[in-house]
């Protein structure tokens, strides 16, 4: 099973951790991050990386969880669809895929970032073919926070084998415990990203899941799976961690 928190487009790790999984939970029970990967991601353009932001109503709300943000500007869609039609109306499969994505993409009154978000994944699912079931941690209603919140999803589901995101390992490995005390046991996702065509001249990495999708089609998901490396202990991710020091 793994565990991460909503993203806006997100980019192809994170299909991949689903993808390897049988479970994959939501985490919208936690606190809203501003300017964080929940409401932007990139596209790739002439001139490099451009981001996509989602505004969200913050004023007067901080502490606000994910699951509580609503979308400021419902309008926002358009501005979006333009940037990645003028930057990928000659991908091969653009015309593909571009009406279904502005047909998800629209918001209506009072719409919450996670709504979009969820559907946005679910239908860059359905196109990788990927069919991992998705819970939502606010429905399951387990307390605590950071490493004691997995644990507690994790025992609540009955997961054996917790896989996280490398980017959680730094608070992570120090509140192991905490999952190995309940026989859970914990392994990072390892993943390199492979190079595959694009629009425009160099190869960019780390753009949004939808440069490959209108980019590759159908092979999107051979493409996400070649990325995949063998899973590192907690043992394996400390000795990095120690021998590159932030």
């Amino acid at each position: 099973m793994a565990i991460a928190q909503p993203t806006y487009l997100p980019w192809l790790g994170y299909f991949d951790l689903i993808d390897q999984v049988d479970a994959f939970v939501v985490l919208d029970s936690v606190q809203f991050e501003k300017q964080s990967w929940q409401q932007r991601n990139r596209i790739k353009t002439p001139t490099g990386l451009q981001w996509l932001t989602v505004p969200v109503a913050f004023r007067g709300r901080f502490g606000q969880l994910i699951r509580e943000v609503e979308i400021r500007d419902r309008e926002f869609w358009r501005n979006h669809l333009r940037a990645i039609e003028l930057n990928y109306r000659r991908a091969p499969f653009f015309e593909k895929y571009f009406h279904e994505l502005s047909v998800r993409l629209k918001c209506g009154e009072k719409s919450r970032l996670t709504d979009l978000n969820v559907r946005l994944i679910a239908w860059c699912m359905n196109i990788l073919d990927v069919h991992t079931p998705l819970l939502f941690s606010s429905q399951l209603a387990q307390p605590g926070k950071r490493t004691e919140l997995l644990a507690n999803i994790c025992s609540f589901l009955g997961t054996t084998e917790y896989v996280s995101p490398i980017g959680s390992a730094a608070y992570l490995l120090q509140e192991i415990e905490m999952l190995e005390r309940r026989s859970i046991k914990v392994s990072f996702q390892n993943y390199e990203h492979p190079c595959y065509r694009q629009m425009f001249s160099h190869f960019i990495a780390y753009a949004s899941i939808l440069d490959l999708i209108f980019n590759e089609g159908e092979r999107s998901i051979d493409i996400v799976r070649s990325g995949r490396r063998k899973s590192l202990s907690p043992d394996q991710v400390s000795e990095k961690v120690l021998a590159n020091p932030a």
